[in-house]
């Protein structure tokens, strides 16, 4: 039937035989008289034989296929239908003949209707499309109402109707896609091709996703070829018909599909050199669009174009580099304004089919001229929110590459370091894998070099589709094993191997080992090939004539970030593949991930010498202190038997033969992980963290005195890392720790030596994170300051601090007060302080929270009422910076003669208690014979004991003259040498005293009775001996030097002393006592479930633990000790440290609220609040006034009420800043973390800035590790805060001390950064001047003492 209808032709006029004006004249004479009688009753045809009807039949027949700009056509057609009637009411306009035989003549005009549905140029008119209708609802009522209809022309009905149906339902003989296939080696087809889909993309997104997706952003004149008027239906079907018109691009590799005619053959075959360039901007479209449906930014992919490079093609031809981006509204200016610059021109609304414009004339003209560069086009303005608007960063050393293939390298950065994140409204991957998979697996396994560009392409494409999966997302398993094979393939590293490929491979697979895609793992040692090739290459000449150096480098770190908890995390599983002579052994090896964990130390090892970067050094300082602390904390737990999760199998990859094609076909199998190891395998030594520690702190110290130290940034970080290191635990020797405590010191003197041109503020705040780092290692290690030339060393570097100068051993030694001090800034000098104070208490360590004594506590002690003994306190100032507090204990009947004082003493490193006690004898034996000192009784003398002698008590030695004398014999000088004339007569008065008692005893005895003689007895013990002056006298404070007023305003004597019974005193001592000694940071800890936006959602999923996992609460555990805190009077709070399992209960972490319990760690130098905020805490919070609860006292030094998101004031008087950690179950949920709802629902103060938060989020990965995503001051002059970098892998084991670190060192830089930051210690000493000034007691000298000897 089909051959039948195709080979049927229609009835040919004899009219067609003469010229067509001949024909037309004819046709207009004979019709117009027949259409005037149509319709009229009264009127009769003329045609009365059949000779005449055939005739006109002929005419009438010639006219159907006129053209339609008259009425003839329309003529011919009323008469037909007219004519059509005749077998359902004849009447008598029609000719007798067809009346007589209607079934003849109406089967010869259903003939020649046919003529009318031939195809024209103008059928898609009005005007044609109601001229067939016409015919058509003629026929309709023809076969509705004729009863008399014979067989024959019902046949004939029925052929007319499948003959026009086929002739307009049939496809062309050339349709666009045919033309299209054959042009595709033509640049303006493949550049026109790939700007009409992007304009059909960008509308096709907001009809499939809505509004809420990302808008994809086109050009104007891009936008400008799609109509503004055109329906959402028809968007649809003409973007999937348009975006496979030019078939798969893949083709246009091939020679012999690119032409499917002779011209087009040798038109491929001139322009062969072009070919390869053409591949690469079809797949750069496919890309543009894969990258439109995730939702993601491309800011800029122009260095991506010199992958072109490498082919050795010509730079002649522009094409687009700029691919399009997020945020825009799409308002389409009118198309009539702007006709597309080339290819198929607009069909006109009622006209004939387009004609298609001959593309291959057009070559001649450069596209430059119809597509402007990507600068000059204007983009449509965008609606972009903050979360998308941000600028990328670009490194702090950019390096410029110079090539003789192409002009220098563009300082743009590859738009994938770092890559923006898909919108969490992207579609399926399995879903774009349908649509673009085909295509870009062909195009990926291409494996001639000359289409390196074009496959690059593609596999990165690739890369970032399966990158791009969700929390909860599974992808077909055909999909994965043909994407695993696609990477292993373009991964080699051999002389075969692709450069480009591997390039743009790693360059978009950052986060591959991220998202839980099951069986990457075996992917492990073909990626540390990769990674292994470009980090230990310092130049990379194989890749810089098509990449920049510098985002490869930082991509491959950012893979090697994700490898490297894997070998301790599954040090058993084995990852076997295997590819039958595919790959040679030596690219991808079998055997344990912990046989791979020296190689990956080396490589990290080696990327540190061969980065020049900063932000990549950066990086990998940070993944150096997560590579020791996990080995250590493993070492630490024993190496216990690792959990097995579901992915810790091994696959086994082999290459089999298709019988058939002979088509390479992966097969999986997959077998238990077991405890085999194959030969040569290393092993991970014993105690090898402590080795790596070792490594890493050389190659730290070495760097930071030599390439780094011009480098402010990456010393920041450096010194960073190393304070992290000094925290590790591992068994090193001492020598190992005071090298490095010996290096910080030397970088400190050689920043502090620079010339004065080249300080600044940035040096200085250097120089002060220094003094930090030096502050860590000398409180986590104090015994490296039993050695006295460690000692020295770090006091010379204080001293170096405070006075701007270090003093020389063989100079004279001169006093600190007779010193100049001329700082290298004050900060430097303030930092230098706080050295010192470690100094002096580091062996004392850090009393435990809530153990330190004040006045109230020290009535407590004693059996006193409060009032007698709070006046019993003395308060003395020394040197202006120092409060000492002493009341001079009641003696016991055991400590009857032991003189006791307690003491508080109140300096800027904090408020310290002591009790002394002074003894005159050894603490050995003291308790045998301290009471045998003074004997309590002694016998009578009896009064005639014997005859008393006479005898002569000589005072000196009878041969003292004999002995010669010495110096020390004349320290005491004569009597009548010092005698003044005032003293003379006083000394006349004394000598004749003398004389008169001599004459008085040389008299003889008037009676001879005995003289009764009283026993001499000692006096008893003295119970009140004045303690506070005992102890300023043995200090040596009590002298004229120091109670002397020096004379100058505002400077006091070294000893003064306060006036307690002032108003106010005790008070503004307790806010004193409130002021921390040491840095107060605070972070708060989120939990979102899967899904979740709503705050309220947010703060109730911490009330129980069914609601968080198991993980979560172990985390918390794993920050700080719960503390009880109890309000009591006055606003104090006192904590209790308590049992984790006890406080946590059914809790989800809800009780860490703030309320009732908190989450403490604390340090020498530090202390961390973490706070849960809950549903529950906030209904609390929104009741209570912020004035209701004060800060504590002294420990901690920071809480907060309820889950309120900002520090308090009098707490912490520095910088506001605050950190939070949010646990997210999916990690799609980061881009829509609710931040701004959360403080809006927990604070009640006013509105807190966004910018002074940072935002740790930790999303836990199928394997047991867990992905960390960073939100940050991205623009700080410092770089990248660590150790937890964005796009970090961690282990549960490290997980806790990371987080910590990072909080420590995110408020340590914002403290450097801002200007109104101050330390602790300043801010005390500020407080202890003020409380000086007020109660300063105005006395003597003699007032003074006399008040020293008399009770308070």
């Amino acid at each position: 039937m089909d051959q039948s209808l195709s080979s049927e032709r229609g009835h040919v006029s004899v009219l067609s035989c003469f010229p067509p004006s001949v024909g037309k004249d004819v046709v207009v004479a004979v019709v117009k008289p027949l259409r005037a009688g149509l319709g009229n009753p009264d009127t009769c045809s003329r045609l009365y034989t059949d000779r005449q009807v055939k005739w006109t039949m002929e005419v009438l027949c010639y006219g159907l296929t006129l053209p339609l700009d008259g009425d003839t056509v329309k003529m011919c057609v009323d008469v037909y239908t007219d004519w059509l009637m005749a077998l359902v009411s004849p009447r008598d306009s029609i000719p007798l003949p067809i009346r007589r035989e209607p079934d003849l003549y109406i089967q010869q005009i259903l003939r020649h209707l046919i003529s009318l549905f031939a195809p024209r140029s103008d059928q898609v008119s009005l005007v044609y499309l109601s001229l067939c209708q016409q015919v058509l609802c003629a026929v309709q009522t023809l076969a509705r109402d004729s009863a008399v209809m014979s067989r024959d022309t019902w046949q004939t009905l029925l052929r007319f109707l499948l003959r026009i149906n086929h002739t307009m339902l049939a496809p062309p003989n050339t349709t666009g896609r045919q033309m299209l296939s054959s042009w595709r080696h033509q640049p303006v087809v493949v550049e026109q091709w790939c700007r009409v889909n992007t304009a059909l993309t960008s509308r096709l997104l907001l009809l499939t996703f809505g509004p809420s997706f990302p808008c994809f952003e086109v050009p104007d004149e891009d936008a400008a070829l799609i109509p503004a008027e055109m329906d959402d239906q028809r968007v649809s079907h003409t973007w999937f018909r348009f975006l496979h018109l030019l078939s798969n691009p893949v083709d246009l590799s091939r020679h012999v599909i690119v032409g499917t005619t002779p011209s087009s053959q040798e038109e491929a075959l001139r322009g062969d050199n072009l070919l390869p360039k053409i591949f690469f901007r079809a797949m750069r479209g496919v890309s543009t669009l894969v990258d439109a449906f995730l939702g993601v930014t491309v800011v800029n992919k122009e260095p991506t174009q010199r992958l072109l490079s490498n082919t050795g093609l010509p730079q002649s031809i522009h094409f687009r580099d700029r691919l399009p981006s997020l945020g825009v509204a799409l308002t389409r200016s009118p198309f009539k304004d702007r006709l597309p610059s080339y290819g198929l021109s607009r069909p006109r609304s009622g006209s004939a089919p387009p004609t298609p414009v001959n593309i291959l004339s057009m070559l001649s003209a450069p596209p430059s001229i119809t597509s402007p560069p990507p600068h000059s086009r204007r983009l449509k303005p965008a609606n972009v929110s903050k979360a998308t608007s941000k600028p990328l960063t670009t490194s702090s050393s950019p390096h410029h590459w110079k090539t003789s293939s192409q002009p220098p390298a563009s300082t743009t950065h590859l738009c994938s370091s770092p890559r923006p994140s898909p919108s969490p409204l992207r579609c399926n991957m399995d879903s774009l894998l349908h649509l673009f998979g085909c295509w870009l697996f062909d195009a990926a396994q291409i494996n001639h070099n000359r289409w390196a560009a074009g496959r690059g392409e593609a596999c990165g494409t690739l890369c970032r589709i399966f990158t791009c999966k969700k929390t909860a997302e599974d992808i077909l398993p055909i999909y994965l094993s043909r994407f695993y094979l696609v990477l292993l393939q373009g991964l080699q590293v051999s002389e075969e191997a692709c450069p480009p490929v591997l390039a743009s491979i790693l360059l978009n697979s950052t986060c591959l080992f991220c998202c839980d895609l099951k069986g990457v793992n075996l992917l492990l040692p073909a990626f540390i090939s990769a990674v292994e090739n470009v980090l230990l290459d310092r130049d990379l000449l194989r890749f810089k004539n098509f990449v920049t150096p510098v985002d490869l480098r930082r991509a491959s770190i950012f893979i090697l970030l994700s490898l490297l908890p894997l070998p301790l995390h599954f040090p058993s599983v084995q990852s076997e593949v295997l590819l039958d002579g595919q790959f040679s052994g030596d690219d991808v090896t079998a055997g344990t991930y912990q046989s791979l964990m020296p190689r990956l130390i080396s490589v990290l090892i080696g990327a540190l010498h061969t980065e020049t970067d900063a932000s990549n050094t950066q990086i990998i300082l940070a993944a150096m202190l997560n590579l020791v602390q996990d080995l250590a904390l493993l070492e630490a737990a024993g190496q216990p038997k690792q959990e097995t999760p579901k992915c810790s199998t091994y696959f086994h990859f082999q290459e089999t033969k298709s019988q058939h094609s002979g088509a390479g076909r992966p097969r999986w199998t997959t077998g238990t992980s077991g405890p085999r190891r194959t030969r040569g395998t290393n092993t991970i030594l014993s105690h090898s963290a402590g080795i790596l520690w070792v490594q890493f702190v050389h190659l730290l110290t070495q760097c930071l005195t030599a390439q780094w130290r011009n480098d402010s940034a990456v010393c920041l970080s450096a010194l960073e890392v190393l304070g992290g290191l000094a925290k590790v635990e591992v068994n090193v020797e001492q020598s190992e720790r005071r090298r490095a405590l010996s290096s910080v010191c030397c970088y400190i003197e050689f920043q502090c030596s620079r010339p004065p041109p080249l300080h600044s503020r940035d040096l200085h705040s250097i120089i002060v994170a220094a003094f930090t780092c030096l502050n860590t290692w000398v409180t986590r290690h104090p015994a490296m300051l039993d050695q006295q030339e460690c000692l020295l060393e770090v006091l010379e570097i204080v001293e170096l601090g405070i006075s701007g100068t270090k003093s020389k051993r063989e100079e004279e030694v001169r006093c600190k007060e007779e010193k100049e001090l001329n700082p290298v800034s004050l900060r430097v000098k303030e930092a230098a302080e706080v050295t010192l104070n470690c100094v002096m208490q580091v062996l004392g360590a850090v009393p435990s929270l809530g153990g330190l004594l004040d006045e109230d506590a020290l009535i407590r002690c004693y059996s006193l009422s409060d009032s007698s003994l709070r006046k019993k306190f003395r308060y003395f100032v020394l040197d202006s910076s120092v409060i000492m507090a002493m009341l001079e204990q009641p003696q016991g009947p055991e400590d009857a003669s032991c003189p006791s004082l307690a003491m508080l003493i109140r300096g800027p490193s904090g408020r310290h208690s002591w009790t002394l006690q002074l003894h005159l004898q050894p603490r050995e034996g003291r308790t045998h014979t301290q009471h045998f000192l003074i004997p309590g009784c002694r016998a009578a003398a009896q009064e005639d004991a014997g005859i008393q002698c006479s005898i002569k008590n000589p005072q000196f030695p009878e041969n003292i003259e004999r002995v010669p004398s010495v110096k020390a014999d004349r320290s005491i000088p004569a009597l009548h040498e010092t005698v003044t004339e005032e003293m003379q007569p006083q000394l006349e008065r004394l000598q004749t005293t003398f004389q008169r008692q001599q004459q008085v005893e040389a008299q003889p005895l008037l009676s001879g009775r005995s003289v009764v003689m009283a026993t001499c007895r000692p006096p008893p013990p003295v119970t009140g001996f004045q303690t506070a002056r005992l102890f300023l006298s043995h200090l040596g404070l009590l002298t004229p030097e120091t109670l002397k007023d020096p004379g100058t305003s505002g400077v006091l004597a070294q000893l003064v002393s306060l006036d307690s019974s002032l108003h106010g005193f005790s008070e503004d001592l307790k806010r004193l006592d409130q002021l921390p000694s040491r840095n107060c940071d605070s972070a708060f800890i989120f939990y979102i479930r899967a899904g979740q936006r709503m705050a309220a959602e947010i703060l109730s999923n911490v009330e129980s633990s069914s609601s968080v996992l198991s993980h979560f609460l172990d985390f918390l555990s794993s920050l700080g000790r719960p503390m009880e805190v109890r309000q009591h009077q006055m606003g104090k709070v006192i904590t209790d440290s308590l049992e984790f399992p006890t406080v946590i209960g059914d809790s989800g972490g809800g009780v860490f609220n703030g309320e009732k319990f908190i989450l403490m760690y604390a340090d020498a130098l530090t202390e961390i609040t973490f706070i849960v905020p809950s549903s529950s805490s906030h209904k609390a919070n929104l009741q209570k006034s912020p004035g209701e609860v004060e800060p504590p006292t002294e420990s901690p030094s920071n809480p907060y009420s309820g889950s309120e998101l900002r520090p308090d004031s009098a707490a912490q008087p520095t910088v506001e800043l605050n950190v939070l950690i949010v646990w997210v179950e999916s990690f799609e949920d980061i881009e829509r973390f609710p931040l701004s709802d959360l403080l809006s629902e927990t604070s009640t103060h006013t509105h807190c800035s966004v910018s002074n938060f940072q935002l740790i989020f930790i999303h836990p990965l199928k394997t047991g590790l867990y992905r960390i995503c960073f939100h940050g001051n991205t623009t700080s002059k410092f770089g990248s805060v660590v150790p937890l970098v964005n796009g970090s892998v961690v282990s549960k084991r490290s997980l806790g001390f990371l987080v910590r670190e990072m909080v420590i060192n995110c408020c340590h830089r914002r403290r450097l950064d801002s200007d109104s930051a101050h330390l602790p210690h300043i801010i005390r000493k500020h407080m202890i001047s003020d409380i000086i000034h007020r109660y300063l007691s105005c006395r003597s000298e003699p007032s003074f003492y006399s008040a020293l000897f008399q009770d308070p």
